[in-house]
């Protein structure tokens, strides 16, 4: 409990009041006795009146705070709190309430002003920002309560427990809700090409139609029937995508608000989401982590939230980026032959490692490399050079990009495809590139 800025002011007053007339009288100035009577008795008035309304503060009962928070949040998305005051005040009370946000959390509108009306209970909110992805966990609510004569206010500390989950941003579009795939994918520049030759299927046979192939005639059914057969094709769904994420340091730096981790989970769920869509199985298997999650291949709509339950709490780490481990990890769990999809930000000094842990993995499987490049770069490339300082941060832009384009190249080289995109554009970059092999049959 502290005194308000009422009793404040009032005790300031009446205290200079004293000073003054104290120092009047030694400066033996005539000043009537009642005046210093009354001002001593207005102190002690005062005094008094705030010893009752403090004691009326501490006989207030207690307020029920509910808190009605969403079971999951999207990284950078804003969403609504609602809180819900219950009380057994006979009079009506302004009080401030300040819920206690985990870190990692922004907020807007607080603390909270309401007026409580006795019989009726009064909802209010705020609004909340994840900043990062996990789990987080609301276990305080604070309220400022005004006395009945407002010279005095006592916080009130109470315990409301929640939690919550940051999910990456893609939670938004689980189940298909919001948009329809493809008007989505178009929204991100993903196209979708004609497609090029024949699936890899049979779905099933039908008549011979105009602009058909001869080479998807059945000779066997057309003997049969006595009048032209086709085979018809669908894009085989029955594959299989192992996304290789990069959790260690390299994955830390920062485009805007979210980090290129970030960016590369939102990128590989987006692929997941429409492989999943197409028919294919999905799995998961990061490196360079604190506890190296597997997620084995599946099948179905539902492993969309298998993947979001699993990566909505995973962060980089200092950790450097073990290629050749994580390779083998990788064999010796996937045993059928796969799309890898491995996700990092490559640098100069990854020649020798990564170019052996790719081909171990090509050996088996497919492997695609995802490079997230940072935009600084292009920033710096493109900026324009007037003084010496630019001109050195210039060339050692240049001299770097060139560099890892000689590392792309020697990876394109040895059969090895890699799309080299900012950490924006990645998850566009991807399922272009995955549609393309699926229309021409090459995923």
């Amino acid at each position: 409990m502290k005194p308000s800025r009422l009793l404040l002011g009032w005790l300031a007053s009446l205290l200079v009041i004293g000073i003054v007339l104290g120092t009047l009288r030694a400066l033996e100035v005539a000043v009537p006795s009642t005046l210093l009577s009354i001002n001593w008795g207005l102190l002690l008035a005062l005094l008094a009146l705030a010893v009752l309304d403090g004691v009326r503060l501490k006989r207030l009962p207690s307020l029920r705070l509910k808190r009605y928070l969403p079971g999951s949040l999207a990284l950078g998305r804003w969403s609504e709190v609602r809180l819900e005051v219950e009380h057994d005040v006979h009079q009506p009370l302004h009080i401030e309430i300040f819920d206690h946000v985990p870190q990692g959390l922004s907020f807007e509108n607080l603390p909270l002003r309401v007026e409580l009306q006795p019989g009726q209970y009064s909802q209010i909110g705020y609004r909340l920002r994840p900043l990062k992805r996990g789990h987080f966990t609301f276990e305080h609510c604070e309220i400022n309560l005004p006395s009945p004569l407002g010279l005095w206010s006592d916080k009130r500390l109470l315990n409301v427990a929640d939690s919550t989950r940051v999910y990456p941003d893609f939670a938004r579009l689980y189940g298909g809700q919001l948009l329809a795939v493809d008007n989505w994918l178009s929204q991100l520049g993903v196209r979708q090409r004609q497609r090029r030759g024949l699936g890899l299927e049979f779905h099933q046979l039908r008549e011979f139609r105009e602009g058909d192939s001869l080479r998807q005639i059945d000779w066997k059914a057309t003997a049969r029937q006595r009048t032209p057969i086709a085979r018809e094709y669908q894009d085989e769904r029955d594959q299989q995508i192992i996304f290789m994420l990069d959790c260690g340091r390299r994955m830390r730096s920062q485009d805007g608000e979210l980090a290129h981790f970030d960016h590369a989970l939102n990128a590989c769920l987006l692929l997941s989401y429409v492989a999943l869509r197409q028919g294919d199985a999905v799995g998961l298997s990061t490196f360079a982590c604190d506890r190296p999650h597997y997620l084995a291949p599946v099948k179905g709509t539902e492993q969309l939230k298998v993947l979001l339950n699993t990566v909505y709490d995973l962060d980089s780490t200092q950790r450097p980026a073990d290629y050749q481990a994580a390779a083998t990890e990788l064999l010796a769990r996937q045993k059928r032959r796969a799309l890898v999809v491995l996700v990092t930000n490559l640098r100069d000094e990854d020649d020798e490692e990564l170019l052996t842990a790719v081909k171990r993995l090509g050996k088996l499987h497919r492997v695609l490399v995802a490079s997230l490049r940072e935009e600084l770069l292009d920033d710096l490339r493109q900026a324009p050079v007037q003084t010496l300082p630019e001109a050195l941060a210039y060339c050692a832009t240049v001299d770097y990009l060139n560099d890892r384009a000689q590392l792309h190249e020697r990876l394109s080289a040895h059969g090895v495809p890699v799309v080299d995109a900012r950490p924006r554009e990645l998850g566009a970059e991807l399922v272009t590139r995955y549609l393309n092999w699926k229309r021409s049959g090459q995923a």
